[in-house]
C-alpha cells in the first residue's frame, strides 16, 4: 500500500470518530448546561441536573448493542459498510435531537423521545470505534500499528475540542434566554452537514486487507458472537476493565467538572469552557506521544504507567477542584485529560489485537462499550451523588479505584502481538 494511500486511511478513521464523538459530546455539554431545564419538569436544580446526567449515561448502555449489532455485521461483511452505517445512525438521532421540541410543548413524550434518540446515539457510536480502530490497524505495517492505531483515538479529542469551541461560541455571543430556548439546538442541527462529509470519506475506501484475506480463506464465521463468547470471554472482560480509566477521566473531568464547576462553585460557563478548550489539548498532545512510545517500548507498558499516574490524581482531585481556583482546577483538567490521551491512544492497536480477526470487530467493540459502563455511562451522576454524600474526596477515590482496575487489568492481558495477521 503506497503512502498516500495509508495517508488516506488514517484520515477516514480519524474524521469519522471525530465526527461522531463531537455528536456525542455536545449531548454531554449540553446535559450539563441545559437538558435537564428543557426536557423536564421544573423543580429543583439539583433534580433536573441528575435527571440530564442520568440520560447522557443511556448511551452507554446502548453502547454495547450497538458494538454487537454492527460487530456481526463487520465480521461478516466487511468494515467499510458497517462504518458508513453507524455513522448514519449517530447523526440521524443527533439531527432529531436538535429539533426536538422541550417538556413545555410536548409534556412527557419530550424527555421519553430524547432519551430513545439518546439511546440511539449510543448505539451509533458503538459500531464506530472498533471499525475505525481496524481500519487503521488492519492496514498498517506491524511495527507501526500503534501510530496508524492512534488516528481514531484523535477523533475524541478533536470532537470535544469542537463541541466545546462551538458552546463557547454560542454561550458568549447569545443572551441566556436566547441559549436556553434555541441556541443550544445549533450543533445538533450543523451535525447533519458533518455526517455527510464523513459518509463521503468513508465510501471512498477499500475492504482492509485483513479482512479480504480472512474473507478469501472462508475463515469468517456465520454467527461471529457465538465464537467470541465461546472462546474470548475473558479477552472481553479484561479489555472492558482496562478500558475503564480511559472514560472515567475524561468524562469526570468534562461532565462532572463543568457541572460541579458552573453550578456549585459558580465558575461562569464561558469560563470553564475556555478552560476545557486549553485542557483538551493535553489529551490531544498526549495521544501522538504515546502512540509514538508504544511502537518503541510496546504498548502495555506506556498504558500501566498512565494507568498508575491516574490512582495518584485520583488524590489531588478534591485539593485542586475543591480549591475553587481557576488556575489550580485548569491544572487538574489539564492532567486528567493528559493522562486519558496516555491511557487511550495505545488502545487502538493493543484492544484489537486480543482477538483474532474473523471476530475483530464485534470483539473489540463489544470491550471497548463495555469500558464505557463501567467508567463513564452513570459516573458523572454516580460522583455527584458521592460529593452529595460525603465531598469531593469520595469522588477522588472513585477516580482511583477505577484507575487501579484498569492497571491490574491490563497487567493480565497478552502482549499486543499475540494475534499477529
Amino acid at each position: 500500500m503506497s503512502s498516500p494511500s495509508l495517508k488516506h486511511i488514517a484520515f477516514a478513521s480519524f474524521i469519522g470518530t471525530a465526527i461522531e464523538f463531537y455528536d456525542f459530546y455536545i449531548y454531554a455539554m449540553a446535559a450539563a448546561l441545559v437538558i435537564g431545564q428543557v426536557f423536564f419538569p421544573a423543580s429543583a436544580p439539583a433534580v433536573q441536573s441528575l435527571n440530564a446526567l442520568l440520560t447522557f449515561g443511556l448511551a452507554f448502555i446502548a453502547r454495547p448493542l450497538g458494538a454487537l449489532l454492527f460487530g456481526h455485521f463487520g465480521d461478516r461483511l466487511g468494515r467499510k459498510s458497517t462504518l458508513a452505517a453507524s455513522l448514519l445512525v449517530m447523526g440521524c438521532s443527533t439531527f432529531l435531537i436538535g429539533v426536538l421540541p422541550g417538556y413545555d410543548q410536548w409534556g412527557l413524550w419530550a424527555p421519553v423521545l430524547l432519551c430513545l434518540l439518546r439511546f440511539g446515539q449510543g448505539i451509533g457510536l458503538g459500531g464506530e470505534w472498533a471499525g475505525a480502530a481496524l481500519l487503521a490497524t488492519e492496514y498498517a505495517p506491524v511495527h507501526r500499528r500503534s501510530w496508524f492505531g492512534m488516528f481514531p483515538q484523535l477523533g475524541p479529542s478533536i470532537g470535544f475540542l469542537l463541541a466545546t469551541l462551538t458552546f463557547l461560541a454560542l454561550t458568549l455571543g447569545l443572551t441566556e434566554t436566547q441559549f436556553e430556548q434555541w441556541g443550544w439546538r445549533v450543533p445538533f442541527i450543523v451535525s447533519a452537514a458533518l455526517v455527510m462529509v464523513g459518509l463521503y470519506v468513508r465510501f471512498k475506501l477499500a475492504e482492509t486487507p485483513a479482512f479480504a484475506q480472512a474473507q478469501s480463506s472462508k475463515e469468517l464465521h456465520r454467527w461471529p458472537l457465538k465464537a467470541l463468547l465461546v472462546t474470548h470471554g475473558r479477552a472481553i472482560v479484561l479489555g472492558a476493565l482496562a478500558m475503564g480509566v480511559c472514560y472515567h477521566l475524561f468524562y469526570t473531568a468534562t461532565v462532572f467538572c463543568l457541572s460541579y464547576g458552573t453550578q456549585t462553585l459558580h465558575i461562569a460557563r464561558p469560563v470553564f469552557l475556555g478552560m476545557l478548550c486549553i485542557a483538551v489539548l493535553g489529551m490531544a498532545t498526549a495521544t501522538p506521544l504515546a502512540a509514538w512510545w508504544s511502537d518503541k517500548v510496546g504498548q502495555r507498558p506506556v498504558l500501566m504507567l498512565g494507568q498508575g499516574l491516574a490512582v495518584l490524581l485520583g488524590f489531588a482531585l478534591a485539593p485542586l477542584l475543591g480549591s475553587a481556583d481557576s488556575g489550580l482546577i485548569l491544572v487538574f483538567l489539564f492532567a486528567a485529560l493528559f493522562l486519558m490521551g496516555v491511557t487511550f491512544a495505545p488502545m487502538g492497536a493493543f484492544l484489537p489485537q486480543q482477538f483474532p480477526v474473523a471476530v475483530r470487530y464485534s470483539g473489540a467493540g463489544l470491550s471497548y462499550q463495555l469500558g464505557g459502563i463501567l467508567g463513564a455511562s452513570f459516573a458523572p451522576a454516580i460522583a455527584q451523588y458521592l460529593v452529595n454524600q460525603g465531598g469531593l474526596t469520595w469522588v477522588g477515590a472513585y477516580l482511583s479505584s477505577m484507575a487501579l482496575i484498569s492497571f491490574l487489568a491490563v497487567w493480565r492481558m497478552s502482549p499486543s502481538a499475540s494475534n499477529p495477521d
